[in-house]
């Protein structure tokens, strides 16, 4: 058996994702949320980590037990929708399980973008729903772009005390959606997360010393350190802004008002989100109110008449010419949701 701090991914064991689904739902359900509900963010937890992003997915499934037990999530919440404008809306998740929340939301996105050509759909009082892209994803695979920017659950990134503020976008090509989701640090908090439970050493880089600067490469101090943003300023700078739609325009928590999602088990975080789907452009002119609730998102949907030229794009860049110096990019497109379906199914084999 390897020493903890010589373990790496290779020793992790593989499951089928069945079993592991279930399991989740069984948990899930077990904590108190309704059988439907349980099963539906278990698909969404699977998915997470079928796609690779596993600090989002079974990983979770701790934490979201103790914080239905404790009572820091609403088991049945009364998720609502108020239409603030023809190609607006607004969604109140009271507190429930973000990616019952989130679903929601996309879909409302995107039957408003079919209606209007595009729509700006925001959230308040949700929870941790996972990975960003997938929430994208879910107006890329009904033919338009989905664009999710959402305030995170903590501020854990330098400097000013702003949260890991994710952006993804999400366009369609004719067949799998081509998919972007980053967090605006480095490296996203449930990645650190992932390497302590492992006990991986983490490259330099990633986390600082809050008190001294230095560099952080225990996963297990991560709780004294800050994370360094991507780009340097330009992430701190991405991820206040992304507060600022995300969070303050939805009268939601940004800043200091954000309740750490790791702290405890009872504390109400609610980070909200902002999906928008659209056809071509989305503009939007609004005013900045300040903060009623903790938490927000938005998420925007467009249809447009672009997946052949999307399609090309993206085969060129995944396979660049044999010239080509460096590390090639490459793209991988897997059909995940259902376009005709409001559940947006998969196939988990």
């Amino acid at each position: 058996m390897m020493a903890t701090s010589e373990r790496t991914q290779l020793d992790v064991a593989r499951v089928p994702c069945r079993a592991t689904q279930a399991l989740i739902a069984d948990a899930l359900a077990a904590a108190g949320l309704p059988p439907v509900d349980a099963a539906r963010c278990a698909e969404l937890m699977t998915q997470a980590d079928l796609t690779g992003a596993d600090g989002h997915g079974i990983f979770r499934l701790p934490q979201y037990v103790r914080r239905l037990a404790a009572g820091g999530f609403n088991k049945c919440p009364n998720i609502t929708v108020s239409r603030t404008a023809p190609a607006t809306a607004l969604v109140d998740g009271d507190n429930g399980m973000g990616h019952l929340v989130m679903s929601r939301a996309a879909h409302e996105a995107t039957a408003i973008a079919r209606e209007t050509g595009a729509a700006w759909v925001g959230v308040r009082r949700s929870n941790h729903a996972g990975p960003a892209g997938l929430y994208a994803e879910m107006a890329g695979c009904g033919g338009m772009i989905g664009v999710y920017a959402a305030v995170a659950n903590a501020n854990h990134m330098a400097a000013w005390g702003v949260g890991t503020n994710p952006l993804a976008i999400a366009v369609p090509t004719g067949e799998a959606p081509l998919v972007f989701d980053m967090a605006t640090s480095i490296v996203a908090y449930g990645t650190v997360k992932k390497y302590a439970l492992r006990g991986m050493r983490m490259p330099e880089g990633w986390l600082v010393d809050a008190a001294t600067g230095a560099a952080i490469t225990d996963p297990a101090k991560s709780a004294d350190g800050v994370l360094q943003p991507m780009g340097e300023y330009k992430g701190s700078g991405l991820a206040l802004m992304i507060g600022l739609v995300a969070g303050v325009l939805n009268r939601a928590a940004f800043g200091r008002d954000v309740i750490d999602f790791n702290a405890d088990d009872e504390s109400v975080t609610i980070p909200d989100i902002v999906l928008s789907p659209s056809t071509s452009r989305v503009f939007c002119r609004c005013r900045l109110s300040p903060p009623k609730s903790i938490g927000m998102s938005v998420i925007c949907a467009a249809r447009g008449s672009f997946p052949a030229s999307t399609q090309s794009v993206c085969r060129a860049s995944a396979a660049p010419p044999a010239a080509t110096s460096g590390p090639a990019t490459a793209f991988r497109f897997r059909p995940r949701f259902s376009s005709n379906s409001t559940n947006w199914p998969w196939s988990c084999r």
